[in-house]
């Protein structure tokens, strides 16, 4: 079923994105974009006016939310369709089209949250009471509110917005710099075969290959794509780290971070807790891998390249069929409600399956508003991407319950919650396959694939945040950032959480260099952690609710994942049972990992 190629016109359609659910062809995409800008004109054209009455109000939160609703698809069409292809510059040309006139867009209507703040509070608050169609605005208007200090005045907020496209030039540059614009090297394996070192196949290299001689090969090998161009990365990461000051101080604060928390209305103590409490508890980390040294018989010689291999030969392929059947079948303890969406999420034309040349690499879900989610996959028909596909589904039926059952006002669930819903589904998974298992290495290469799971979300996406944080005060204290100091970074992280008694280090670290969420969404990776804590508390209750038959817990969780933006979000996550204010939460997870590394080892050890 997987295709042996990578040029994607070989690939069955039935396992492409199916880009007609969208529009049928470039006039239909043509015509409502054209119609966006005649819109936004109308949009402008009521200016002045929010403070008149409740109905002119109302008019206009009805008018930008018809826009925004056909933005989604005006966006997704050629986003996609790029993701599919970086290299056709048709697809970039279309993106870039939107995005640009997305940053007018943003000029045209940045009067709106200065003019809104003009209005007393006690005034928008009565006519909430007397027009009934403003309250799914309610939540809104409170936290423009709360957010007054940071708003500026109508002619600094137009200001600010021209600058908007410019802003995303380092992230765009990145992008094109290791995706359209990359070439990846091929090296010749023991065996004499030939393999492209993609992003895919090098992973899947690492994770499985038992030749040792292969993954060091790779390793050197893939290792240049980004210490070539180390310098030139840095520049754009050191533009990227000026960019979020610049608009921090802009909008009168202090840090970068707190102007990316204030949004959600985040407190300091979530990110700083966390990057605290997890750097100084990383026993059971280092015991992973001093465990895997030994059972590998490589202490004193145990590289990066030996860290990712499956410990034991489970080297079992699970085409996408059975991926499906898997992923479908783990899910049924959330009711029958939320497997017949998920059902319909697996059908043809909702998930890009199989990777080909040019296309983006990883994984993840879009939401189209008034379409549906889109998941992109490289399947590679391995356990870890049979997992990938659990966690891209989560997201998906997030956004399908929270567009069902929220006001478009309030549909868009914040990142912080984001990944709640996705681990949470991979949980669910790993229990399946072990109740399923009768073989002893498939539980061992199940334990490993939960470890690596909390290894992954949980404890590097931690040691991602401190290096944001870190690179970013550089910046604010008015110091350089070049590549040896981000180098240098990493290599203090890296001995922080690893230790210098476990690898040995033929070279510097530099994962600042190959982390597109630094480049694209700074200050994001953070709520994987944070999501993963709330996750890994809110399974286990519902797990013991459905065994105890209390069905609470589960409601409690459905109804988190249909609230949408509807409250901030840690305080959706504490109505939800997870409270992220209490160290406990964190350290749930710690505790959690220490038990599953000594699980791992009796299995290994017996």
């Amino acid at each position: 079923m997987k295709p042996n190629t990578l040029e994607r016109e070989e690939i069955k359609s039935e396992y492409k994105w199916d880009f007609n659910h969208i529009y049928h062809n470039w006039e239909m995409w043509q015509s409502d974009f054209d119609s966006i800008k005649i819109e936004v004109e109308k949009l402008k054209a009521m200016q002045g006016s929010l403070g008149k009455s409740a109905k002119h109000l109302l008019s206009t939160f009805i008018k930008h939310d018809e826009i925004e609703k056909q933005s989604h698809k005006v966006y997704a069409y050629p986003a996609l369709q790029k993701s599919t292809d970086n290299r056709d510059n048709s697809f970039q040309a279309k993106l870039q089209e939107v995005t640009q006139f997305f940053a007018l867009m943003q000029t045209a209507t940045s009067w709106i949250a200065p003019e809104l703040m003009e209005i007393p509070k006690e005034k928008w608050q009565t006519w909430l009471s007397q027009t009934p169609e403003l309250e799914p605005y309610r939540f809104g208007l409170e936290n423009i509110h709360r957010q007054k200090a940071h708003i500026l005045s109508e002619d600094k907020e137009r200001l600010l917005s021209y600058f908007t496209q410019t802003a995303g030039t380092a992230s765009s540059t990145f992008t094109s710099l290791t995706t359209a614009d990359v070439k990846f090297p091929e090296i010749k394996l023991e065996n004499g075969e030939k393999l492209k070192l993609t992003h895919g196949n090098y992973a899947h290299l690492l994770n499985t290959s038992k030749v040792r001689a292969d993954r060091k090969k790779a390793a050197e090998a893939f290792y240049p794509l980004y210490a070539d161009q180390k310098n030139t990365l840095a520049s754009l990461y050191k533009g990227i780290c000026d960019k979020d000051f610049a608009f921090a101080q802009a909008r009168n604060f202090s840090t970068s971070l707190e102007a990316k928390l204030e949004k959600n209305n985040i407190p300091l103590s979530v990110y700083n807790n966390l990057v605290k409490t997890v750097g100084e508890n990383t026993d059971a980390l280092k015991k992973y891998h001093i465990l895997r040294a030994k059972y590998l018989k490589l202490i004193g010689d145990y590289h990066a390249y030996d860290s990712r291999l499956t410990l034991v030969d489970f080297d079992k392929k699970y085409d996408w069929d059975e991926a499906k059947k898997m992923v479908l079948a783990s899910v049924e303890p959330l009711g029958e409600e939320y497997v017949s969406k998920y059902r319909t999420a697996l059908e043809n034309g909702w998930i890009d399956v199989f990777e080909n040349d040019g296309k983006s690499s990883g994984a993840y879900s879009m939401g189209v508003f008034g379409v549906h989610p889109f998941i992109l996959m490289n399947y590679n028909e391995t356990q870890d991407n049979v997992f990938t596909l659990a966690h891209e589904m989560g997201h998906s039926i997030h956004t399908m319950l929270s567009e069902e059952n929220q006001p478009f006002s309030t549909h868009d669930y914040t990142i912080f919650v984001a990944e709640v819903a996705s681990t949470f589904n991979e949980r669910l998974l790993l229990d399946y396959m072990l109740g399923k298992s009768t073989d002893k290495l498939e539980k061992i290469a199940l334990l490993q694939q939960s470890i690596e799971n909390i290894t992954g979300t949980f404890y590097i996406q931690t040691m991602f945040a401190d290096f944001e944080l870190q690179s970013h005060e550089i910046i604010e204290q008015g110091q350089a950032l070049t590549s040896d100091k981000l180098t240098a970074i990493c290599e203090k992280l890296d001995k922080k959480y690893y230790g210098d008694e476990i690898f040995t280090r033929d070279q510097a670290n530099i994962f600042w260099a190959r982390i597109p969420h630094f480049y694209r969404s700074p200050f994001y990776v953070y709520q994987y952690a944070t999501s993963f804590a709330a996750s890994a508390s809110l399974y286990a209750q519902v797990k013991e609710g459905v065994k105890n038959g209390n069905n609470e817990p589960l409601e409690k969780y459905l109804n988190l994942l249909k609230s949408g933006g509807n409250d901030y979000p840690v305080e959706q996550l504490k109505k939800a049972g997870a409270d992220l204010t209490q160290s406990g939460t964190v350290f749930s997870v710690i505790k959690q990992l220490g038990e599953l590394v000594d699980d791992l080892e009796e299995e290994l050890m017996c």
